[in-house]
């Protein structure tokens, strides 16, 4: 909106310092200062309002340490990230930008998912909140939307080679259409002229295969989105490790968005240049912020949770960046934490069927899942575990980082 505004400004009327706008540096800062003075600012009567409306989280009691002194905590704390993210970026981004578009349509979708689920356990009374499958569908809905636009949207487009002043030579990747510059290549880590053509998994049809390719790359985007935003669900288990966690994957996804989106970057890191993607820098600042302030009041002990409200949406729009900047193949690595909680709940139930078919007895393989709850009940503190967990993920961040030389 402001971005529109001075650069209409600057065209017509030279006005000193309008010109600033134009930076996506400097929008990118200024859009993390915003949701952070608004995440910590307003948050607090967000939460004083969740209290007031005795909109209070209902603990199961797991048998664990410090549980009975969270009921009552404010929840639904995800409508601060949602907010701090979206007025940011309805400010100082370019509102016509496909994947700012995308990604504006992801949070409010995701988010309106999580409400309605957080409504029916607080309101409804009913612990189990939306029914599963329509989470799902919701997620599939979303995914069928984020995967036709990245496939069909004339604005989305790749380019392998880009002319900078050392090579005259523009090379557009035309595997959608004939010289449109699209593209259903993705980037393998750690892995030798490092790229996969989804198209190429139907190849065995025949001569126009790439003309279907949508049929795989689709449900490819499906799965991603459902599967990052349950994982990013279940982590979101204890005092700032959803939040936290989330924060140091986005901060990771921000350096691709903004090498991939450089023409001089992707040109000397030898990777994919993606036209007009770099603009996700300032959602992903204005997300980053929003994170952070909500870490202000959810770090132990926590003013408020998120709830679904927030951990859906989070989830969401991780998936919906990696896909966009063609790293959801590294999504095992940047978001570990996630896969471990996700992966550890998957190994529990399913050991347990498999030990009480068998044996007449469900056995299990960790004290309680996910993850987080295992070392709660081995008696770390949950101020410990959220740490560690961090430590972890900063670590899983740099070595994502550094599969833009190592391959």
């Amino acid at each position: 909106m402001l971005y529109h505004l001075f650069e209409y400004l600057s065209k017509h009327y030279q006005i000193p310092g309008a010109g600033l706008f134009q930076f996506l540096s400097f929008r990118a800062a200024m859009a993390v200062i915003c949701s952070l003075l608004i995440s910590t600012i307003y948050g607090k009567h967000i939460i004083d309002f969740l209290r007031r409306q005795q909109v209070g989280e209902t603990v199961r009691d797991l048998g664990l340490k410090g549980q009975t002194e969270k009921a009552g905590t404010p929840t639904m704390g995800g409508i601060i990230i949602i907010l701090s993210t979206l007025v940011p970026v309805l400010l100082f981004a370019k509102l016509n930008n496909i994947y700012i578009i995308l990604l504006l349509i992801t949070t409010v979708w995701m988010g309106a998912i999580g409400f309605v689920d957080d409504y029916i356990k607080i309101f409804k009374k009913d612990k189990e909140g939306l029914k599963g499958r329509f989470k799902i569908l919701g997620q599939i809905g979303l995914g069928i939307i984020v995967g036709a636009t990245l496939y069909f949207h004339p604005e989305v487009t790749v380019k392998e080679e880009v002319k900078t002043a050392d090579t005259e030579i523009v090379a557009p990747v035309g595997e959608m259409g004939k010289d449109e510059g699209k593209s259903t290549k993705t980037t393998i880590p750690f892995v030798k002229n490092n790229e996969l053509d989804y198209s190429k998994i139907i190849a065995w049809t025949g001569e126009n295969y790439r003309d279907y390719a949508w049929l795989i790359f689709i449900p490819i985007v499906i799965f991603i989105v459902t599967a990052v935003s349950n994982g990013a669900n279940l982590t979101d288990g204890i005092d700032g490790l959803a939040a936290g966690s989330s924060a140091i994957i986005v901060i990771a996804l921000g350096v691709f968005a903004w090498v991939s989106g450089n023409i001089i970057f992707s040109n000397y890191l030898n990777i994919m240049y993606i036209p007009r993607v770099g603009e996700i820098s300032v959602y992903i600042a204005a997300f980053t912020g929003a994170l952070v302030g909500f870490l202000w009041y959810n770090t132990y002990p926590a003013q408020v949770f998120m709830g679904d409200t927030g951990s859906l949406t989070i989830g969401g729009i991780i998936a919906v960046i990696a896909v966009a900047v063609r790293k959801e193949l590294l999504i095992p690595v940047l978001c570990g934490i996630f896969l471990a909680e996700n992966l550890s709940v998957v190994l529990q139930v399913s050991y347990f069927k498999y030990t009480k078919k068998k044996y007449g007895e469900g056995r299990r393989i960790f004290l309680m899942s996910p993850l987080h709850h295992h070392y709660q009940k081995k008696g770390y503190h949950e101020s410990k575990i959220v740490t560690r967990f961090w430590i972890i993920g900063i670590m899983l961040a740099i070595i994502s980082i550094v599969t833009l030389k190592v391959r």
